[in-house]
């Protein structure tokens, strides 16, 4: 069946056009103003019509964390996103013992064999526990550890990875992103203390990619009386290195994102949630990381605090207001928001056909109003939500 999307500003390609837009058999076929036959008629209204975005660090939402090892965590979590315009999540693993994140790989198996009319999760991302202590930031520092190279290659082995976040000034870093790499999963810096050069080696080694640039992430300090660039500045003297920031508007101000967005631009820079489960649920007591033995945090003023407000402990956005954030805090044209929040993460991870509305592309759409408010979620050509 042909479904035609009529009376939409169509965001292609990272810009905007009048267009119709035609799919068939979950794939994009015309972007045109031609009449072409189709079969099924929706109306966009004027909205905006948008590739769906793709949230490459998220822990969870609506009530639910990946950690929870159950198959509802994972397809609940899926299901608010899709409400909130994602298209596609990558599940994210926080520290926790080999047993734990063992049994989490084993559920996401299952949840892969299911159908639901969630987000789709095409791999997992670990982030820790191979991380410096000094920038732990909300993890838990019971399960923060070095390097380890037998427990790393077996867990890759599962094939159900697509990055892993650790630190590259530990000892075993070299080899871990050389094993990533040589497996085609992604090596990201992150929760690290290690100044430029280090990274500047790194990348070299295959950490290409920043995890939530600012937060835990080392940058100009002093050893001594001399002063050392960290992961910040490398970042920005690295071109190609790609990163991505928590655009919730209270993690970054709109200063630093619109910094970021100045010198790294939309094709380096993906816009991510690290939402927790309070994404999508009312302010009060939640919990970081499983129910089994999470650490219990609070929900105040749009964000995930530790009880201490000594440290934010996760994000509760989703999708449409990490785009509502950088449009209007940062003043970043919303072509490139969309960029930053679907093309950008599609081509860090190697997404293929996803993360823009194009010919061949997967017909992974959203249509949203002018305050980015979701209107219609696609996915693979089929409706998965609609206001």
């Amino acid at each position: 069946m042909i479904t035609k999307i009529s009376r939409g500003t169509v965001i292609s390609n990272g810009k905007r056009c009048k267009a119709n837009v035609y799919y068939e058999n979950g794939t994009i076929t015309a972007i045109t103003n031609e009449a072409l036959p189709y079969d099924e008629e929706i109306d966009a209204a004027g909205n905006y019509v948008s590739p769906g975005f793709i949230d490459i660090h998220t822990h969870g939402a609506g009530g639910h964390d990946f950690l929870d090892n159950t198959e509802e965590a994972f397809v609940e979590s899926a299901r608010m996103h899709a409400k909130h315009g994602a298209t596609v999540i990558v599940p994210t693993i926080t520290s926790s013992t080999k047993e734990s994140m063992q049994e989490a790989i084993e559920t996401f198996r299952r949840v892969q064999k299911r159908k639901h009319d969630g987000a789709q999760m095409p791999g997992l991302h670990l982030e820790g526990p191979y991380f410096s202590v000094n920038q732990k930031g909300a993890q838990d520092e019971r399960f923060i550890r070095p390097f380890d190279e037998s427990e790393y290659r077996e867990i890759i082995g599962t094939g159900c990875v697509l990055r892993w976040t650790g630190a590259p000034e530990l000892d075993g870093a070299e080899e871990f992103a050389g094993y990533l790499k040589e497996h085609g999963v992604l090596a990201s810096i992150g929760h690290s203390d290690a100044d430029c050069q280090t990274v500047r080696k790194a990348f070299a080694d295959g950490f290409t990619h920043v995890t939530h640039l600012y937060s835990c992430t080392s940058t100009v300090h002093r050893k001594n009386a001399f002063r050392y660039a960290g992961i910040v500045e490398a970042a920005y003297l690295l071109d190609d290195m790609t990163v991505e920031i928590i655009a919730d508007g209270i993690h970054l101000p709109g200063d630093l994102l619109e910094f970021v967005y100045k010198f790294k631009g939309r094709n380096k820079t993906a816009l991510v949630t690290d939402s927790m489960r309070g994404a999508g649920m009312p302010e009060g007591m939640s919990i970081l990381g499983g129910k089994k033995d999470g650490m219990p945090v609070i929900i105040e003023d749009g964000v995930a605090k530790l009880p201490d407000r000594s440290a934010f402990a996760g994000s509760v956005a989703l999708c449409d207001r990490l785009i509502r954030t950088v449009t209007t805090l940062a003043s970043i044209p919303l072509e490139d928001a969309v960029v930053m929040a679907a093309g950008t993460p599609a081509s860090i991870l190697g997404l293929k056909n996803k993360g823009d509305i194009l010919p061949g592309c997967d017909a992974d759409i959203v249509i949203f109003d002018e305050t980015i408010t979701i209107r219609k979620t696609i996915i693979g050509g089929k409706t998965v939500y609609s206001a």
